[in-house]
């Protein structure tokens, strides 16, 4: 009598299209092998795909029928044994060889004879054919998904898969904490370590409902989706999933992780205005130390024999009020130049309408260059990786227009939102200036003024445009009357 395998199997990736658990098949076969008479040597159980050779339990028990350990192999159907060239060519060779003496199937005859071995070839080659044709369905599925704009797998951190309308949404709860996650780190005071140990103190999980780990965190802020492009197998794709952050916070958070931007250390002691100034005799950068409860600014005086002494930081602060009370508006001021704008805001109406006609224009002529780039790679005419760069180039330029027709959609004239936020800042220096203890932030002071000189005891610095313009009518605005 012939000793038999037994082997089930079910693939991984197949979960929801299992004809049988594993379960049920051994319970199956056992039932056959029961009805059949046959001697059961042993039965091996392996939940992996056969579309690749390489499964553990199934080699294993090859060679245990090689050393004459069983004559043959119960299986529930020829595609459970193989569904690759390779695996399937190594059962009918031992078959040819008279080392395997016989397949038997629930679901299949076999007979041990050149018509036998011939119908389990076709066997073996449609249970092949089926798996590469399952495979050239879904790799066409995704192509399809991609030109929709849609993202074919799990959401990325922040969003959610809506299976009913078969979409990625924005997860309530999630993006706020991701979108906060980017401004933390787009300031470029801290690296990504840190910003890890901080969004998993915050208590931000995965999918799985896990702590993020630092290798998600650092995917994040390097993926396109989350300002509206899909990236797949390094080529880029418009999405149609709403975008978290502009393209303009993408680029500057991957300038600061390609080093461009180096994050600065935080230390016990923050010194606000560290890397701000340059001494005016060297040129070297000013530093600070803290000495018997002041704070103090000089030189760093690197490789050079610099004279200049050191600054306690309340005359830094004094100078730096001094210096932004020139650009000061007041509230009343701040009104009038509120009411001029609105004046010209609607005059310019039109003239924000026919730019968005322009804009829509250059749009549909970056569509038009894409399909020509299309049609380019389809013939063949230029490599993968030319077509790739050159379809990144065009979408990202296709997006930074469609950020701005929308900034003048929502705004209705290009100008007036930036203009009065400038009147607001100059409003808001009085803020500082006039308060006990004036401490303006280091953002603040970049905003109006550049190229900050410590010279001599002598803090001297350049206004930053249009903040020149009204720091030289020191408080002459009767322009806004």
């Amino acid at each position: 009598m012939n000793r038999y395998f037994i082997y089930a199997r079910k693939s991984t990736d197949e979960e929801d299209r299992q004809i049988l658990s594993l379960d049920s098949q051994l319970n199956e076969l056992r039932e056959f092998a029961q009805k059949e008479g046959l001697s059961i040597v042993e039965e091996f159980m392996e939940a992996k795909t056969a579309k690749q050779p390489g499964r553990r339990f199934f080699n294993y028990m090859l060679k245990r029928i090689e050393v004459g350990d069983a004559d043959g192999i119960l299986a529930w159907h020829p595609d459970r044994l193989a569904r690759n060239s390779i695996d399937g060519g190594k059962i009918i060779y031992l078959v040819d060889q008279g080392v395997l003496k016989d397949l038997r199937f629930p679901t299949y005859r076999f007979d041990n004879t050149a018509q036998g071995k011939f119908v389990l070839n076709i066997a073996f080659g449609q249970s092949k054919y089926y798996i590469d044709n399952l495979s050239e369905n879904v790799k066409r599925g995704i192509r399809e998904k991609l030109r929709r704009g849609e993202w074919p797998g799990w959401a990325p951190l922040g969003y959610i898969n809506d299976y009913k309308n078969r979409t990625i949404i924005l997860d309530d709860d999630k993006s706020i904490l991701v979108k906060k996650m980017f401004e933390v780190f787009a300031k470029g005071d801290i690296s990504v370590a840190e910003l890890h140990r901080q969004v998993t103190k915050l208590g931000l999980l995965s999918r799985t409902g896990k702590p993020v780990s630092h290798e998600v965190v650092s995917q994040t802020l390097r993926n396109p989706f989350y300002y509206g492009m899909i990236r797949y197998k390094g080529e880029l794709y418009e999405g149609s999933h709403p975008p978290l952050i502009s393209k303009k916070l993408f680029d500057t958070l991957q300038e600061i992780l390609l080093g461009h931007r180096h994050p600065q250390v935080r230390g016990r002691i923050k010194f606000e205005y560290t890397g701000l100034m340059r001494c005016g005799e060297c040129g070297r950068m000013i530093t600070a130390e803290y000495q018997r409860g002041y704070i103090y600014y000089r030189c760093t005086k690197k490789n050079t024999s610099c004279t200049q002494k050191f600054l306690r930081e309340e005359a830094l602060l004094s100078q730096l009020i001094d210096a932004l009370k020139k650009v000061y508006i007041d509230d009343s001021v701040k009104e009038k130049i509120f009411k001029r704008f609105d004046y010209y805001a609607s005059r310019e109406s039109k003239a924000s309408f026919s730019l968005s006609g322009q804009i829509s224009q250059k749009i549909k002529e970056i569509d038009a260059k894409i399909e020509r780039l299309i049609d380019l790679y389809i013939s063949q005419d230029i490599s993968d990786e030319e077509y790739q760069n050159l379809k990144a180039k065009l979408l990202n330029e296709k997006h930074a227009l469609k950020e701005k027709f929308d900034q003048i959609e929502k705004s209705s004239g290009g100008w007036l939102e930036h203009a009065k936020e400038f009147v607001t800042t100059c409003n808001r220096i009085g803020s500082v200036a006039w308060q006990e203890n004036p401490r303006p932030s280091r953002d603040f002071l970049k905003t109006v003024g550049s190229n900050f000189i410590l010279k001599d005891r002598s803090l001297l610095f350049s206004y930053s445009k249009p903040f020149d313009l009204i720091a030289k009518s020191q408080g002459d605005l009767d322009w806004c009357a």
